[in-house]
């Protein structure tokens, strides 16, 4: 079902990536915010009418609580020129763009990911929420300032790369080497079939020393046991050991969420590393302080247990990273709190990226 509205674009905000805000006053003189994806609709400008999806406002959702401009019907977007690729995402939906496979036949780069198969050890960091992946990176830049790190964008929450503010930020200050958006999610460095090929292009054309794996902004939840998009943290970890990566589970931890499920270790990370994940990896737990620490390391040794296993359990100091933290060229939230609300959350991500780090030395 789509809400849909016409309206006047009223004013410009923010511009970032492929993505800008905007105001839009709706024909009962309320002004909604609203987002256009200028590579799909084209440039809005101030009195141009546009199409709007409002479901987002209308069900006042958190992540993208704004309307979506789906078409400026008086001044559509010029035909693009011919170019290569043929790979459909966003498929069948009325915005469905086309785009360059990263190993396609008319990609530069198809010999090369032809046969490939092997990550030759590649650290893979899966995580959970969106949120944790600057987290990671800054704790992988305490070991390593160096290191070539690749997002591996997921289609669990947004699917355009463009959403993300975060990832936008951390690619224009060089934290991030290159995005590679995998399965229905597009507007990356490189686009892929699955997170099988995505890590397979962030080792061979990237480069990269590190991947990480992560949906984007707008993890899903019905608040089951088995309702969630974040499920896809622990078939990363599949891929990653089947193509001979070394997997590191990334925990999703809180010490501020009022929901006794996600308070330490989320059941998230537990179904997700427990019971979806079928392989070995390595699971980085950081020494938390008092006896919210000590809840943190017992639910750590409880998941070990439950996987049978499988999982391999590291400490993980965590001094000096609520200081590399505050280092992010942007802004830390997750699920509506920042870092001084809830540091564990952002302190656990972190330990991952440590972990990944010493597992370069």
């Amino acid at each position: 079902m789509i809400t849909w509205r016409e309206g006047i674009v009223v004013g410009l905000g923010r511009a970032w990536s492929t993505a800008v805000q905007l105001s839009v006053r709706l024909p009962d003189d309320s002004v909604v915010d609203a987002l256009a994806y200028t590579d799909l609709v084209g440039s809005p400008e101030p009195g141009d009418r546009v199409l709007l999806n409002t479901n987002a406002i209308d069900r006042n959702l958190g992540t993208g609580g704004s309307a979506l401009v789906t078409a400026l019907p008086d001044r559509l977007p010029p035909t693009p020129p011919a170019r290569p690729g043929h790979i459909v995402k966003a498929r069948y939906t009325p915005l469905q763009t086309m785009l360059l496979g990263v190993d396609e036949q008319e990609s530069p780069h198809h010999e090369l990911l032809r046969d490939a198969d092997d990550l030759a050890g590649l650290p893979v960091v899966a995580a959970d929420l969106h949120s944790a992946v600057p987290a990671i990176i800054a704790g992988l830049r305490t070991v390593r300032t160096d290191a070539t790190i690749a997002y591996v964008m997921t289609d669990g929450g947004a699917l355009p790369a463009a959403f993300s503010r975060t990832v936008d930020g951390l690619r224009s200050s060089d934290w991030l080497a290159a995005v590679v958006t995998v399965g229905q999610a597009f507007g990356g460095d490189l686009e892929a079939v699955n997170v099988h090929t995505g890590l397979l292009a962030a080792r061979e054309v990237v480069g990269a020393d590190v991947a990480i794996v992560a949906q984007g902004p707008g993890n899903l939840g019905t608040g089951t046991r088995w309702g969630f998009s974040g499920t896809s943290a622990g078939e990363a970890l599949n891929a990653a050991h089947t193509l001979g990566g070394r997997g590191v589970a990334s925990l999703r931890v809180s010490q501020a969420d009022a929901r006794d499920r996600h308070h330490g270790i989320s059941h998230h990370s537990v179904t997700a590393y427990s019971r979806v994940a079928l392989v070995p990896a390595d699971l980085p737990v950081p020494r938390l302080d008092g006896a919210f620490g000590a809840k943190v390391s017992a639910q750590a040794d409880d998941l070990v247990r439950s996987s049978d296993g499988r999982l391999v359990r590291a400490d993980i100091a965590v001094d000096g990273l609520l200081d590399a933290l505050r280092t992010s060229p942007v802004g830390l939230r997750t699920m509506g709190r920042g870092l001084e609300e809830d540091a564990a959350s952002f302190l656990a991500a972190a330990a991952a990226g440590v972990h990944a780090a010493d597992l370069l030395a």
